[in-house]
């Protein structure tokens, strides 16, 4: 956030902006906005010759029922606490300067990337793993590999707008918790537990605009099961980092 350090930056084509604050926020309100909104800010201001595929969340949505497959890039965003408010202000703020400037762009509406290390399959795992009980507050998800998810932004620089879009990045199915958990379970001879009961909405995001233009993930939900399960069977590393998935009030 140091004005002068991005200024030194080069004036380059292609921007993929990632610099975000969600672990904590609940807790420090101030930085939060400060990274999810004037830092967005800063740098439109500053790159206003270059396209920038810009990551924000599906979480800028309202919850949605289950009948209606998840938000599509036409909902208006109106979500539950700081961390998506703080994050609404930073897709306004690239969409404002896109605007002023005549800078393409989209805003990737991520939810939710899937790594070994990190993500819900892998929140849901350890849960499993250590017989701790699953919480259904939250009873369905959307999930994409870490590596489509890269991939979707990358190639949404070829196809950005003036002003700014939002573009949905999930993946394909709308995913009950409680058979995700069962799944892990078998593939790791444990039997899961759960507490709470789904509501009969969720954040949920309807990508197939996404998949109109890029095609459909390449790593199925299936080998993400399998990857997950033998990662956190075998006790490797993960980043520590819970994703919250199963907060209903915004508050990470």
């Amino acid at each position: 956030m140091d004005r002068a350090a991005v200024d030194r930056l080069p004036q380059i084509k292609n921007i993929v902006f990632m610099a975000a604050h969600k672990f904590g926020s609940s807790g420090n309100q101030g930085l939060t906005w400060a990274m999810n909104t004037y830092l967005p800010g800063l740098v439109a201001e500053t790159f206003t010759k270059s396209r920038i595929s810009a990551f924000s969340t599906g979480c800028v949505y309202p919850f949605v029922n289950l009948e209606d497959i998840g938000a599509d890039e036409g909902v208006e965003p109106n979500p539950p606490g700081e961390y998506a408010q703080s994050c609404i202000g930073r897709e306004r703020m690239f969409q404002h300067f896109s605007q002023v400037h005549g800078a393409p762009g989209r805003l990737i509406r991520l939810n939710y990337a899937i790594d070994m290390r990190y993500g819900v399959l892998c929140d849901i795992a350890q849960k499993v793993a250590t017989s701790q009980p699953v919480n259904l507050s939250i009873g369905h998800v959307n999930v994409i590999w870490q590596g489509d998810a890269n991939r979707f932004a990358l190639r949404a620089l070829a196809h950005a707008t003036v002003p700014t879009s939002p573009l949905n990045v999930s993946g394909p199915e709308t995913l009950s918790v409680r058979w995700l958990a069962t799944e892990l379970a078998k593939r790791m001879d444990r039997e899961p537990v759960f507490t709470g009961d789904p509501g009969p909405s969720a954040w949920l995001n309807n990508s197939a605009e996404a998949f109109r233009l890029f095609g459909y993930p390449e790593v199925p939900l299936a080998r993400l099961l399998d990857w997950v399960a033998d990662w956190i069977a075998r006790d490797m590393p993960t980043l520590g980092k819970p994703t919250k998935f199963e907060k209903r009030d915004g508050r990470y």
